[in-house]
């Protein structure tokens, strides 16, 4: 856990017995294993070192607030190119690249609560749209992407090394 001081400056948000806070590099074991154990698009650990040192606003962690675990985190960065909304305009984007909850850990409005505190980051960060891909049967996740105002924009064919397709979905952020 934080030491205090440190614990508040990174301190975002508070639901219930886990904070919402941005990451830390003593987090990345955590969050990797999280990654390894939910998902089946796997990174390399200097990836994630890599978007934290980068981006590190739009990094959070949820954490447990008794126990210090680490149970959910989303990873996100922030891009220039081609608007989603505005044609042949550029936009300074948001791309969501992961978000993932520790299987005990859901059902607790961690993952939104994340996405939530992610997008404001975003928005401060001067990002007019955000986007992230999804699996097409990832139904729980496009779920929680369209009650926050994500819409569908387009199927990416076989987009992931298994050959699933994904689902692109957009969301303006700000006019």
């Amino acid at each position: 856990m934080l030491k205090n001081s440190e614990f508040f400056k990174k301190l975002m948000y508070k639901l219930g017995d886990y904070v919402i806070r941005q990451c830390d590099k003593n987090d990345i074991k955590e969050v990797i294993d999280i990654n390894w154990n939910t998902l089946p698009e796997h990174y390399t650990e200097y990836f994630f070192i890599d978007i934290l040192n980068q981006y590190p606003e739009t990094f959070l962690v949820s954490e447990h607030a008794v126990d210090g675990n680490i149970t959910g985190y989303i990873m996100c960065r922030i891009e220039y190119g081609v608007s989603n909304f505005k044609k042949l305009r550029f936009a300074r984007k948001g791309h969501i690249i992961s978000v993932a909850v520790s299987e005990k850990y859901r059902g607790k409005n961690i993952g939104k609560t994340l996405v939530t505190e992610a997008l404001k980051s975003m928005r401060k960060k001067k990002c007019s749209e955000v986007y992230l891909e999804v699996r097409r049967t990832n139904l729980e996740a496009i779920g929680l992407y369209n009650k926050l105002d994500f819409t569908h924009n387009m199927i990416l064919e076989k987009y992931y090394q298994d050959g699933e397709s994904a689902s692109l979905m957009i969301k303006q952020l700000s006019e």
